[in-house]
C-alpha cells in the first residue's frame, strides 16, 4: 500500500499552499489554548443536544447510549478549483443516478442494452415493483444525496478522487456539517478574516427549495414536513434540527392521516394537507399496507396517495436500488449511458464476489482487501483485510463462500490524512468526505461537505458508529 496523500504537507518540510496561511496561525497557538478550545466544543456540543444513538451499545444500567460525535479543531481545507472540478462531477454523477432509477421503473433501457444484469435489479432487496410506472416530479428520485468521496495518493505524489459509495436512501451527517462550521466561528474567529472561505449555512434554504420545486403538479404553496421515526432514532438531533431551520414541522407516522387519496397532518388547528415529505424512514416502515405490517413509524395508505402523485417523498420510495453496493460498480457505465459523457468521478475498482473469477481472486487475497457486504452501512458488515486477524479473517471466507452475492471487495485505499489534535498533539489521521447534493429543478451543492475522520492512528475507518469523528471543512473562495 502506498504512502498516504497528506492533504496539508507537500513534503516533510513544505506546506501545500493553500495550507500555508493556516499553518502560520497553527504555530502561534499554544497547545493548552487549543485543549481548553476543544473541551469548549465539547461542552457547548453535549449542551445543545448533539449527539447519536449507538445502537447495541448499552450503558451500566443496561440502557442505550448517547456519544458526541468527537469534532477537531483542525479544518479540512480545499482550494476553489479542485472543488469546481469535484462540483462537476457530483452534479454529472447524481443526474445519471436519477436518470438511472427512473429507468428502472419505467423502460429498463439499461438493462435491455445488457450494461446492468436484470438479475442485479430485480433480484434486489431495495428493488420496489410498487414503483413500476410511477412519475415523480421532475424524474427526481434521490433528492438528497451523501456522496463520499476519498482520496488516494498516486506514484507521482499527487492525490485523486475517487467515489467510495453513493448514499442516496436518507442519507445523514448534513446537521454535523453546519454546526461543525458555526463551532469553528464561534471558537476562532480571527480565522475567518484571514481565509475567504465559501459559506454553507444556506445549506437549509437550498433543501427547502429543492423540497419546494418537486412538489406535487398544480400546488403552487406546498406544505413541507420532515418525517422521523421518533427520538430514539440515531439521527433524531438531525430531524429536528433541519425541521427547524427550514421553518417546517416535524412529525412522526402517528401525526399523519391519509382521507380521500391526499396526506393530513393533524395540528391544533384541524387537519393540514402535506404536499412534500422529507421522510428520514425508511421504506420498510413507511406504509404498514404496502410493506411491513407491523411498523408504527409510518402512515397507512401512504403508498397509494404517492402512486396518485398527490404527495412527493424525499427520497423516493426504491431509491436504494441505486445506491446498493453491487450496483455501484456500474454508475460510470450508467454516467457514459444516459449523459453520452465520461465520468468526471472515478470508481473504486470493485470485486463482484457474485462473479467466479473476481471470487477467486478476493479469496485468495483477503488479507489485502477490504470486503463489503453490498446492503451494509455504518462501517458495519466489513473486513478490513490488512488490519484483520487470521481468525476474522477464515470466519469472513466462510461467510463469502455460503454467500458470495451479498458482497464487494476493493483494493485498501491509503486515504488522505489530514492534521488532527488528539490527545498527544497533533498528527495525521485518515479521512473522507461527504458532500450533500440536492436536487429539484436544477442540481445544487453548498461548497464543501462533512469530513469524517479516524481518531484511531492507523484506522482506515471513520464511521462516528466506528468511533470516528468530524471536521470542518472549508473550500476556499479563490
Amino acid at each position: 500500500m502506498r504512502p498516504s496523500f497528506d492533504e496539508m504537507q507537500a513534503t516533510s518540510t513544505t506546506v501545500r499552499d493553500h495550507y500555508k496561511t493556516y499553518d502560520r496561525w497553527l504555530a502561534r497557538q499554544p497547545r493548552d489554548l487549543m485543549r481548553s478550545r476543544r473541551e469548549e466544543a465539547e461542552m457547548i456540543f453535549r449542551r445543545v443536544g448533539i449527539t447519536f444513538a449507538v445502537y447495541g451499545a448499552k450503558d451500566e444500567d443496561g440502557a442505550g447510549t448517547e456519544r458526541l460525535i468527537p469534532f477537531d479543531l483542525i479544518p479540512r481545507i480545499i482550494p476553489a478549483q479542485e472543488w469546481r472540478e469535484m462540483e462537476k462531477g457530483l452534479a454529472q454523477r447524481v443526474t445519471a443516478l436519477n436518470r438511472f432509477i427512473h429507468d428502472v421503473y419505467h423502460d429498463q433501457e439499461i438493462i435491455k442494452a445488457g450494461i446492468v444484469p436484470a438479475e442485479q435489479i430485480f433480484q434486489n432487496a431495495q428493488f420496489r415493483p410498487e414503483m413500476l410506472g410511477v412519475d415523480v416530479p421532475s424524474g427526481v428520485y434521490a433528492h438528497i444525496a451523501g456522496v463520499d468521496i476519498v482520496r488516494a495518493a498516486n506514484p507521482d505524489g499527487s492525490g485523486s478522487y475517487y467515489v467510495l459509495e453513493d448514499n442516496l436512501r436518507v442519507p445523514s451527517g448534513v446537521s454535523y456539517m453546519l454546526e461543525n462550521r458555526k463551532m469553528m466561528m464561534r471558537l476562532f474567529p480571527d480565522l475567518f478574516s484571514e481565509h475567504a472561505v465559501a459559506p454553507v449555512a444556506h445549506y437549509p434554504d437550498l433543501l427547502l427549495d429543492s423540497l419546494r420545486a418537486v412538489a406535487p403538479a398544480g400546488v403552487n404553496e406546498p406544505t413541507v414536513v420532515v418525517l422521523t421515526p421518533g427520538m430514539y432514532n440515531s439521527a433524531y438531533f438531525e430531524h429536528a434540527f433541519l425541521a427547524q431551520q427550514m421553518g417546517v414541522e416535524l412529525v412522526e407516522g402517528q401525526d399523519l392521516f391519509v382521507k380521500e387519496n391526499f396526506i393530513y397532518m393533524r395540528t391544533t388547528r384541524g387537519p393540514r394537507r402535506v404536499d412534500v415529505i422529507y421522510r428520514r424512514v425508511d421504506d420498510d416502515f413507511l406504509d404498514p399496507l404496502a410493506f411491513r405490517s407491523d411498523s408504527a413509524l409510518g402512515c397507512a395508505g401512504l403508498l397509494g396517495v404517492y402512486r396518485a402523485g398527490n404527495v412527493t417523498l424525499a427520497n423516493a420510495i426504491g431509491t436504494g436500488i441505486a445506491d446498493d453496493k453491487s450496483i455501484y460498480p456500474y454508475v460510470p457505465k450508467m454516467v457514459e449511458f444516459y449523459l453520452g459523457e465520461k465520468p468526471l468521478l472515478n470508481n473504486v475498482p470493485t470485486y463482484q464476489c457474485r462473479e467466479a473469477s473476481d471470487l477467486k481472486y478476493v479469496l485468495d487475497h483477503l488479507t489485502d482487501l477490504v470486503v463489503k457486504e453490498v446492503h451494509g452501512a455504518g462501517g458495519y458488515g466489513m473486513l478490513v483485510g490488512p488490519a484483520a486477524t487470521k481468525a476474522e479473517i477464515e470466519a469472513f471466507r466462510a461467510q463469502l463462500l455460503a454467500h458470495p452475492a451479498g458482497y464487494i471487495a476493493q483494493p485498501t485505499l491509503s486515504l488522505s490524512t489530514c492534521p488532527t489534535f488528539v490527545d498527544s498533539g497533533i498528527a495525521p489521521r485518515h479521512i473522507d468526505l461527504r458532500p450533500f447534493v440536492l436536487s429539484g429543478k436544477t442540481v445544487q451543492m453548498v461548497p464543501g461537505g462533512l469530513t469524517r475522520v479516524a481518531l484511531k492512528e492507523g484506522s482506515l475507518v471513520v464511521n462516528s458508529s466506528q468511533g470516528g469523528g468530524t471536521k470542518d471543512t472549508w473550500v476556499l473562495e479563490a
